[in-house]
Order: C-alpha cells, then structure tokens, then sequence
C-alpha cells in the first residue's frame, strides 16, 4: 500500500510541474475560440486587420505571447509548420532549433556571442481558422521563459 501511495504521490508531483504557473485564459472574448495557461497579470490586447487578427498577451515579465490567427490555406499543421520552419531559418540572426514537435519548435537566435535569445512557434488548427503562437515582438527571452509560453499554448 505504501508503494501505491508513493508512486501517486510522485505521478501527482510530476503532473503539477510540467504545468506553467497561472489560469486558463479564454480568448473567445477577443473573437478567438481558445484557451491558454497564463499568469494572473497578463494583458490582452487585440489588432482586427480584417484579413487576420494579431492578439498579443503579455506582462511586465517574462510572458510576452503574440497570437497571429487568419484563414487557414491548408488544413495539414505539417504544411504551416515547414512554411515556419523556413521562414524562422531564412532569418538574419537565426541559430539552431532547440527543440520540434509535430505543431511547433522552439529556437534560437543569436546576434553575437553577447546577445542570444530565443523564440518559438506553435500551430493549432481549428475549423478553416490557423493560429500561430510566438514570443511577443518586442523583448529579449530566455530559453527558460521560452519553454513556459511554450507550455502556456500547447
């Protein structure tokens, strides 16, 4: 008995912390039909283009996540993922992939030796709607915070 307790307790542990710290967060109000795990002091801010929306979520740390949702051209995550992947490789200060997974990657950019941050993309799919998660524009991240956003979407 003491053994099933213990593997529980440890399942439980393990199960807590791959979790990044914060809420749900429903963006339906902002005409998006998703939800993500954000902090409690996050901000959402919303660009209605027309042709798509840019939404981005952030807070005066670490979380900056910017949400790009349009008209899907396909409905294959692998196709929006390759077009990301070579888009992110063709950038000026582009690194190395850190890390892929089936709907998205996390990477990094390094300016000099001095200056390295990192990104990432995220693809989710959702009737004829494509989103696209990646680190806000402005700001610097770390891997660490890169890996947190990363889990706030997936």
């Amino acid at each position: 008995m003491k053994f099933i307790c213990t593997i529980f307790i440890l399942v439980s542990l393990v199960a807590c912390s791959s979790q990044p710290e914060g809420k749900s967060l429903s963006l339906l109000q902002y005409g998006i039909p998703l939800e993500l795990n954000a902090p409690d002091d996050v901000e959402v801010t919303v660009d209605d283009i027309g042709i798509w929306k840019d939404v981005t979520i952030m807070n005066d740390k670490d979380f900056n996540i910017q949400l790009i949702a349009s008209e899907s051209t396909t409905f294959e995550i692998a196709e929006i993922l390759e077009d990301q992947l070579q888009t992110v490789k063709g950038g000026q200060f582009f690194s190395k992939i850190i890390e892929e997974y089936d709907d998205g990657f996390i990477f990094e950019k390094k300016i000099d030796d001095d200056n390295i941050n990192y990104d990432f993309r995220h693809i989710k799919l959702n009737g004829d709607r494509e989103y696209i998660f990646q680190t806000g524009l402005l700001g610097t991240f770390s891997e660490e915070a890169v890996r947190t956003m990363y889990k706030a979407v997936k």
